[in-house]
């Protein structure tokens, strides 16, 4: 869609786009100041696993909604959206393996499936820009580059795994106002959980990241680590249940509820 000002778009119309087959591309940026949110759906027999799993990690997997086996459509944060079709790039799972990255998953969808929609950083993304503090893969018009750490999630009966983490370069005097100002959103991922040194979280080449882009990082700048709603896809990796779906790292679902509904002043 040439042209269009994907910022100013309603998340209804800028689902109506996604849907449509004409965006297929990241979404930071996109319907900014309403949330956007990862997906993750498994068969009804590990829903409950992982229902524990997000509990037990709320830092990586802040619990938005949860859908009724089958039901594609998120009543809590985006009602008359479907999960099967509203996202602009999915990936499909089959025992830890990625087998598709298709634009919609139809053909994929049971009865027993269940989707869980997460908290995502680029809600916070509209806080920080707000605040005058630069995001830079969003200025180079670029995925948010993303990291496996050493740092385990608590495991949850079938699933474990590392946490992903996505970065962003800060510069130094702006750092402490970045944390305070994604602190005010624990819903969507918080405060960072790293600054500095990326080889203390396992991340060895910051210029090569596990999912999304790569971006400079300036002399004057630090990069700060935030957790990551791709850590579902590392225990989907790590654990290998026999069928799931996410989004593809970037593709976000956009839900109908404004960012500052998850602030806390």
């Amino acid at each position: 869609m040439k042209g269009a000002d994907f910022a100013l778009m309603s998340p209804g119309e800028a689902r109506r786009l996604i849907r449509s087959g004409e965006y297929a591309s990241p979404t930071p940026g996109m319907a900014r100041g309403y949330v956007q949110a990862n997906l993750v759906v498994l068969p009804k027999d590990w829903a409950y696993d992982f229902l524990v799993f997000a509990q037990r990690n709320p830092k990586p997997c802040p619990l938005l909604d949860v859908t009724e086996p089958g039901d594609p459509e998120p009543k809590l944060i985006a009602p008359g959206a479907d999960l099967r079709t509203d996202l602009p790039k999915y990936k499909v799972w089959e025992h830890g393996r990625c087998i598709d990255e298709p634009t919609d998953v139809m053909k994929y969808w049971r009865d027993d499936l269940v989707g869980f929609l997460l908290g995502c950083s680029f809600t916070f993304e509209s806080a920080l820009l707000d605040a005058d503090v630069p995001i830079r893969h969003i200025e180079m018009g670029r995925n948010v580059p993303m990291y496996v750490t050493n740092i385990q999630c608590i495991p949850s009966g079938a699933l474990s795994g590392p946490m992903v983490v996505s970065m962003r370069p800060i510069p130094y005097s702006l750092v402490p106002k970045a944390v305070l100002t994604t602190g005010r959103f624990p819903a969507v991922h918080g405060s960072p959980v790293h600054i500095g040194d990326p080889k203390v979280i396992g991340v060895s080449d910051i210029g090569k990241p596990d999912f999304g882009d790569s971006v400079p990082i300036h002399e004057e700048e630090v990069p700060v680590f935030w957790a990551c709603g791709v850590t579902p896809q590392a225990a989907l990796m790590a654990s290998k249940p026999p069928f799931a779906i996410t989004h593809a790292p970037g593709h976000m679902f956009i839900a109908s509820v404004k960012d500052s509904n998850y602030a806390i002043f």
